[in-house]
């Protein structure tokens, strides 16, 4: 695993989701972490000292995995950018045609109204 600044994350999360459109998954997580182990967080805690935390984001694509952190100063513009590149990268959800239940009515009865329904015998 790879830990990566901001953005060359970035770049290269864009670079999986290219890799990937015809065939495959990129799957992204984030978490809550204080890049420490837990002896030092243990540590500072009885030490009085705040624990700064950070979000951990790893992105992996089954072959290369990456990640990186994000303090809470930059988490705005890392969001924005993350958003862009999701966006830019799901192609294949497209929305669904919705048709109105008056008009979906309407056709159906102008169907339904040509046509002879049999009778029970």
């Amino acid at each position: 695993m790879v830990l990566l600044q901001p953005d060359p994350f970035l770049n290269e999360l864009t670079s999986m989701f290219e890799r990937s459109t015809e065939k495959g998954s990129v799957w992204v997580t984030l978490k809550r972490s204080s890049l420490k182990s837990k002896v030092q967080r243990n540590k500072q805690k009885t030490d009085g000292e705040a624990i700064e935390y950070r979000c951990l984001i790893r992105a992996t694509d089954g072959k290369k995995t990456i990640s990186t952190s994000v303090g809470a100063k930059d988490h705005m513009r890392f969001q924005a950018s993350y958003a862009t590149i999701l966006k830019a990268h799901m192609t294949a959800l497209k929305k669904r045609e919705r048709k109105d239940k008056k008009k979906a009515a309407e056709t159906d009865r102008k169907d339904g109204a040509g046509a002879k329904k049999p009778k029970n015998a």
